[in-house]
């Protein structure tokens, strides 16, 4: 049988992908290799969001090729999708480039790679998502942890990014295709569903007209098993407040909110194409912690976009000082070509764009700190990710700690990965908690 070794890159919404694309191949006879070296295959599910990633997704596919030459390496995913023909004629160590706007074709396409041939393939996005969804049999988070993509693409065309370029318009999937899907993974024994789309305050807009999340929770809360549903990212400009009071009625929807605000200075803000700003967005907060006090918002801050004066950013560092985000991401500006970024003037250097990324996320160090200690004393269900070999101790995450982004629980104990587990909060370590075992339970 013919082998395959999965090299991930990107974001969660590839990453569904790659399960995808693994349980596909494993359903067509294929077997999947613990290591590139035991690979007749090896896949690098490339990411082209951004500079920094699309270089490290190059440079995999160099390395997979030099190292083992006598490999099929094949370039998938968003940056496959994005430059199919750049990278087929420019990037010899690729065996094949093969986009992800239909995954269904891919493991006929492997299988004329490892025959000899050298293909390139992107067909272009569906125009709605498949239904019924495919059943993945490979999971790449930890146990207990799946991924459940509910839109694909963006219809929100922020000027900077190239999404909607990637991966199309908005498409978003039946909430009886969605529930079906989560009632499924429960029953193999997944505890937290991690719910993504690039704007989930737009899901089902496309169907409907209107925001169809509420009646997605309101099907999901149906189902009667304990799990826990978090939802990955909402555009503040989209926020649809209706899910707060769902969400506090239903303790199994994490009040945990991932939103996007990239920016508080109003022009800057016009420029990115974004219709909010600083005050809407600080009263989104105070309107989600005065509904659910005890909640968790994470965020991204863009810095260096053209045009990003000295007040222009100032106006950023006093949102961040203001809100007190508890989580926040930083990024520069990535000049991204056929976007309407790419032609604005007044580029900002990238000296001065790294310098004040790093004062963001000094800045944030003593906001994560403080806003963390409010959980000390509170008992909570974790599920462990991670056992120590020789210690007493593992690695868990509580609903205000997202898979691989955010902090992570320290337990003392030495429980198996998946273990759904009560602890109590006993101490802040920088960004992660210390807690003490209560008692252990399955999913």
């Amino acid at each position: 049988m013919p082998t395959f070794f999965v090299d991930q890159h990107g974001c969660a919404k590839n990453q569904v992908d790659g399960e995808e694309i693994s349980s596909r191949l494993i359903n067509a006879g294929f077997l999947a290799a613990s290591s590139p070296d035991e690979a007749d295959a090896i896949i690098i599910n490339t990411c082209g969001f951004i500079e920094d990633a699309k270089k490290e997704s190059i440079a995999a596919i160099v390395e997979a090729k030099t190292r083992l030459p006598k490999k099929k390496v094949i370039a998938i995913g968003c940056l496959s999708q994005r430059y199919p023909e750049e990278l087929f004629n420019g990037l010899p160590e690729a065996d094949g480039v093969l986009g992800n706007g239909n995954l269904s074709i891919i493991p006929e396409a492997v299988t004329k790679i490892l025959r000899g041939e050298r293909i390139v393939l992107a067909t272009a996005q569906n125009k709605k998502m498949p239904s019924p969804y495919y059943p993945r049999i490979v999971f790449f988070d930890y146990p207990g942890t799946a991924h459940i993509k509910i839109t694909e693409g963006c219809s929100n065309y922020c000027s900077y990014c190239a999404i909607p370029l990637i991966r199309g318009e908005l498409r978003s999937r039946s909430i009886e295709d969605i529930v079906l899907e989560a009632r499924n993974l429960i029953a193999q024994g997944m505890f937290e569903l991690v719910l993504i789309g690039q704007d989930l305050g737009n899901y089902g807009k496309d169907l409907s007209g209107r925001c169809l999340l509420m009646d997605l929770m309101e099907a999901l809360s149906n189902i009667e098993a304990d799990f826990r549903i978090r939802f990955l990212y909402i555009h503040p400009d989209h926020f649809p407040s209706e899910i707060l009071k769902i969400i506090a009625h239903d303790s199994r929807f994490s009040p945990y909110f991932d939103l996007p605000f990239q920016h508080a200075s109003t022009p800057i803000l016009q420029k990115m194409n974004r219709h909010g700003s600083a005050t809407e967005y600080l009263n989104l907060i105070y309107r989600i912690r005065s509904e659910l006090p005890m909640s968790m918002i994470r965020s991204t801050f863009l810095v260096g976009f053209p045009g990003e004066t000295e007040e222009d950013f100032a106006a950023l560092l006093n949102f961040q000082k203001t809100a007190e985000i508890d989580w926040v991401g930083v990024f520069t500006y990535s000049l991204e070509e056929n976007t309407p970024a790419y032609d604005m003037k007044a580029r900002i250097p990238k000296s001065i764009a790294r310098k004040r990324k790093a004062i963001l996320e000094n800045e944030q160090i003593a906001i994560t700190a403080n806003r963390l200690q409010r959980f000390i004393g509170v008992s909570d269900t974790f599920i462990i990710e991670e056992a120590f070999d020789h210690d007493e101790l593992c690695f868990g995450r509580g609903w205000m700690q997202a898979p691989d982004i955010d902090g992570v629980t320290i337990i003392n104990a030495s429980l198996k990965p998946g273990t759904i587990a009560k602890a109590n909060i006993v101490s802040v370590n920088g960004v992660d908690f210390n807690a003490e075992l209560e008692y252990t339970t399955t999913p």
